[in-house]
C-alpha cells in the first residue's frame, strides 16, 4: 500500500512539474507567437479544432524526404533524387514504363467486358508498378498476391490518416502507439509494409553487384557500403527501409487516389468528358499510344487534369515539417522543434485566384481563348524546397493513364449524373473519395 501510494505521488508531482514547465514556456513566448487562440498544455488546441472536418477547423484556428528534417532530410533528398535520376525518373526511360503499363491497363479494362467494377484496385495496380520498377527494378503481375496485398495495406493507411482517430495518431504518435485501439490496425499495415521491403532488401543483398546497380535499393546499398566508416552517415538499414517505403507509397496512392476521383467528376459531368474525348481524337486520334509531348497541344485536357488536382485537393494539409531552428517570421517567433503545416487548401480553394473554389470547373485552367492558362495557386505537390520531388513523374502518369483510358473507352456510372455524390467519404490529413462502381466501355 506505501509502496503504490507513493508510486501516485511520484506521478503526480512529474505531470505537475511538467505542466509548470510547458505553462512557463508559453508565458515566455507569449506576444511572440503568432496570433491564434491560447494553447492548452500538451495537446494545444486539439480540443478547438472539429476532427470530421479538420481542415475546415485548421483554417479557423491558424492566421496564417517525408518526415525527417535536418541534414538527414537534405542528403536523403539529394540521394533520392540523383537516384531516381538515374534509372530514368522525369526522362524518356520513366515515360515508356508508364506508356508500358497504360497497355497492361487498357487490357485489363477490357478483359471486364464492359460490367461494373470498383476501380480502385486498378487504378493502384498501375500507377505503383511504376514506381514499383524503379525502386524494386521490377513491376509486379496484376493477379500476384503478395501485390495485392501490399496494395491494401497502403489504401487502409491512408484511409486511416482521414480518420479523427487517424488525425489524432499522427499528432500524438509517441503516446498513442501504446494505447488500444484502431491505430493498432494501422500501425501494423505500416509494419507489414516495412517488412516486405525488408526481404526485398534482403534478396538485394545477396546478389548485389556493386558495379552494376539494379534499382533504388541497390544504389542506396552501395551507397552505405562506401560510408560504413562514417560514424555521422545517413546511409544505415534504418534510413533505407523508411525512405523506400516513402518512395513506394507516396508514389502509389497519391496519384491512384487522384485518377479514382478523377474519374467520379468526369461521370459527373459528362459534358466535359464529352470534350476531352473530342481533343484526344484530333490531336492524338486512335492509332498510338498518347505521349507526354502531346499534353502542349491540348488545352483542355490539361486544365481538365489540372483541376481535378485542384478540387481533389488529395493532400489538403500538406506535409508537416519541422522547424530546425527559432524562425522569426515577419514580427513573430516560430521556435525551434515547431511542427508546421503549409495548408494547401487554403491557396487551392482561394477565391482570389480560382473563381468558384468549391466547383469543379476546368475554367479555373482556361482564358478566353480556350488556351491553358497557368496559376501560382496550382500548389497540390506543396511549396518551398521540399516540394514534392515527384512531381513531374505524377503529372506524367496523370496525362499518359487519363488520355490514355479515355482514347479507349467512354466510362459509365450505374447512378444518373445528377445522383454522384463528389464530395469526399472523409478529410483529415488526405482527402479519400467514396467507393463507386463504374464500367469501361470499348469505343
Amino acid at each position: 500500500m506505501l509502496a503504490s501510494g507513493m508510486l501516485l505521488v511520484a506521478v503526480l508531482t512529474c505531470l505537475s512539474i511538467m505542466i509548470i514547465m510547458s505553462v512557463w514556456r508559453q508565458r515566455r513566448l507569449l506576444g511572440k507567437m503568432p496570433p491564434g487562440p491560447t494553447p492548452l498544455p500538451f495537446i494545444g488546441n486539439f480540443l478547438e479544432l472539429d476532427t470530421e472536418k479538420f481542415r475546415d477547423s485548421l483554417l479557423k484556428v491558424v492566421l496564417g524526404v517525408l518526415l525527417s528534417s535536418g541534414e538527414r532530410s537534405k542528403q536523403l533528398r539529394r540521394f533520392s533524387i540523383s537516384t531516381l535520376r538515374d534509372f530514368g525518373f522525369g526522362k524518356r526511360g520513366i515515360e515508356e514504363r508508364i506508356i508500358e503499363e497504360a497497355g497492361f491497363l487498357i487490357q485489363a479494362f477490357r478483359d471486364t467486358n464492359g460490367a461494373n467494377i470498383d476501380p480502385t484496385f486498378y487504378m493502384s495496380r498501375t500507377v505503383s508498378n511504376v514506381i514499383s520498377s524503379i525502386v524494386f527494378g521490377d513491376r509486379f503481375e496484376y493477379d500476384n498476391k503478395e501485390f495485392l496485398s501490399l496494395l491494401g495495406m497502403m489504401m487502409r493507411s491512408f484511409q486511416f490518416t482521414a480518420t479523427s482517430t487517424g488525425q489524432l495518431f499522427e499528432m500524438f504518435y509517441s503516446v498513442m502507439k501504446h494505447l488500444p485501439g484502431p491505430q493498432q490496425q494501422a500501425y501494423k499495415e505500416i509494419q507489414g509494409l516495412e517488412d516486405f521491403i525488408a526481404r526485398k532488401v534482403e534478396q538485394n543483398q545477396r546478389t548485389l553487384d556493386p558495379n552494376s546497380p539494379r534499382d533504388f535499393i541497390d544504389s542506396f546499398l552501395i551507397r552505405m557500403q562506401e560510408e560504413k566508416k562514417n560514424p555521422q552517415t545517413q546511409f544505415h538499414m534504418r534510413n533505407l527501409l523508411t525512405t523506400t517505403l516513402n518512395l513506394f507509397f507516396g508514389g502509389t496512392e497519391t496519384v491512384s487516389t487522384t485518377m479514382r476521383y478523377g474519374f467520379l467528376l468526369l461521370m459527373k459531368n459528362p459534358h466535359i468528358a464529352a470534350k476531352m474525348h473530342e481533343e484526344i481524337d484530333q490531336v492524338i486520334g486512335r492509332n498510338r499510344p498518347p505521349k507526354y509531348e502531346d499534353h502542349l497541344k491540348m488545352p483542355y485536357t490539361e486544365a481538365v487534369i489540372h483541376e481535378i488536382q485542384r478540387f481533389v485537393d488529395v493532400i489538403p494539409l500538406g506535409v508537416p515539417r519541422s522547424t530546425t531552428k527559432d524562425i522569426k517570421f515577419r514580427d513573430f517567433l516560430i521556435p525551434k522543434g515547431t511542427d508546421v503545416l503549409p495548408i494547401l487548401s487554403s491557396v487551392l480553394k482561394d477565391p482570389q485566384f480560382f473563381s468558384n473554389p468549391n466547383d469543379f470547373d476546368p475554367q479555373h485552367f482556361l482564358d478566353d481563348k480556350g488556351q491553358f492558362k497557368k496559376s501560382n495557386a496550382f500548389v497540390p505537390f506543396s511549396i518551398g524546397k521540399r516540394y514534392c520531388f515527384g512531381e513531374n513523374l505524377a503529372k506524367m502518369e496523370l496525362f499518359i493513364f487519363f488520355t490514355t483510358i479515355m482514347q479507349n473507352f467512354h466510362f459509365k456510372s450505374p447512378q444518373a449524373p445528377q445522383d454522384i455524390d463528389v464530395s469526399p467519404q472523409c478529410v483529415g490529413f488526405g482527402t479519400i473519395p467514396r467507393r463507386f462502381t463504374m464500367s469501361f466501355l470499348p469505343r
